[in-house]
C-alpha cells in the first residue's frame, strides 16, 4: 500500500525540482524540440484556420460590394435616362439636348475626380521609410555582434 495520502496526490508540483530527475540532458533537448516543433505546428493550423474563415467572410462582403456596385451602376444608369428625357419634354429643348446635357454633366464630374485621383496618387510614399529603418537597424545590429 502507497504511503502517499490523498492530499498529496492532489498537491501542485514544486517548480524548484525537476519533473523528471532521471532524464539526460540531450533526452530534454530533443522533447523541448519536439515539443517547440509541435506547438508551432498547432499555431501555424490555427493561424490558417482562422485565415480561411476570415477569407470566407471577406468574400462574401465583397460579393455583396460588387451586387452594391452593379445594382448603382444600374440606377445611376437609369435615372440619367430619365433625367435626359425629363430635360428633353421641355417645350424649348430637342431630345438630344437633354442627353448632351446629361453627357456633359458626368464628364465633369469624370474630371473633377481624376484630377482629385491624380493629386492624391502624387502624395502616395513607395519608400516604405519605416520598413527600410528597420532594416537599416538590423544591418546594423548584424554588423555589430561579435563573431
Amino acid at each position: 500500500m502507497s504511503s502517499a495520502t490523498p492530499s498529496d496526490r492532489y498537491r501542485e508540483p514544486d517548480p524548484y525540482e525537476p519533473r523528471e530527475p532521471d532524464a539526460s540532458l540531450p533526452e530534454l533537448i530533443s522533447r523541448l524540440t519536439d515539443q517547440s516543433s509541435a506547438l508551432f505546428r498547432k499555431e501555424l493550423e490555427l493561424a490558417k484556420t482562422e485565415l480561411r474563415h476570415e477569407i470566407r467572410k471577406a468574400g462574401r462582403v465583397g460579393g455583396m460590394f460588387g451586387g452594391a456596385a452593379v445594382t448603382g451602376f444600374l440606377a445611376i444608369l437609369l435615372l440619367s435616362f430619365a433625367l435626359a428625357w425629363a430635360l428633353g419634354d421641355l417645350s424649348f429643348l430637342n431630345p438630344a439636348l437633354g442627353f448632351l446635357i446629361v453627357g456633359i454633366i458626368y464628364a465633369v464630374v469624370a474630371g473633377v475626380l481624376a484630377m482629385q485621383g491624380k493629386n492624391k496618387a502624387q502624395e502616395i510614399d513607395t519608400s516604405l521609410p519605416e520598413t527600410t529603418e528597420s532594416i537599416k537597424e538590423d544591418v546594423q545590429w548584424a554588423k555589430n555582434q561579435p563573431r
